[in-house]
């Protein structure tokens, strides 16, 4: 596998290897003795096997459970102050 990075790596870093054709990028990778998955991949433009010469998994959605969540406050009643005021007597008359 780590021939078959390489390879890729070097498909990138090269410009004239970039831009071939599937024919022309195919037969060079023969010559290099490239992998059948990168050699297929590339002569069918389908990455799938190449995939799986990778080991690539699916990745499966992630579980809600698995994300912070917030638990809601609850509402609580706050009983109402109880205030002096003029006519409860709690206050000096003003006379």
């Amino acid at each position: 596998m780590s021939d078959t990075i390489d390879l890729l790596e070097a498909i990138g870093r090269d410009a004239s290897l970039r831009y071939a054709s599937p024919g022309e990028l195919t037969e060079l990778l023969e010559k290099a003795q490239a992998s059948e998955a990168l050699t297929d991949a590339v002569a069918s433009g389908d990455s799938s096997r190449l995939s799986a010469e990778f080991g690539h998994l699916d990745n499966e959605p992630p579980q809600s459970g698995q994300t912070p969540g917030f638990e809601e406050d609850e509402e609580e009643e706050e009983a109402p102050l109880d205030m002096p005021g003029p006519n409860k007597g709690n206050l000096p008359s003003q006379s």
